[in-house]
């Protein structure tokens, strides 16, 4: 079974609020989506994935996805968190 988790290149930019805002991303085999709008942000666990942080309700397209912020656990050094999406399963 492959990992429910799946970690993803992203381009973001902090505005000057500080809030963190996803523009692009990366996909597995090297594909690179613009994000279109970012519909929500809200700190939520990934209920299929698991891990804790901040849940971004985006849309590329006309397709709508989650893409989530997980927290590193370290307090110190540049690695603040790593983004993933969840794998989709077929039905």
């Amino acid at each position: 079974m492959s990992d429910p988790k799946v970690y993803v290149e992203v381009t973001a930019a902090f505005d000057r609020s500080g809030k963190l805002i996803p523009i692009s991303l990366v996909w597995e085999d090297g594909r690179r989506y613009i994000i279109d709008r970012i519909l929500d942000v809200r700190p939520l666990a990934a209920m299929k994935a698991g891990g804790q942080g901040e849940r971004y309700t985006i849309r590329i397209g006309s397709r709508q996805s989650y893409l989530f912020f997980e927290r590193s656990a370290s307090l110190s050094g540049s690695t603040i968190g790593r983004w993933f999406v969840e794998r989709r399963h077929p039905c």
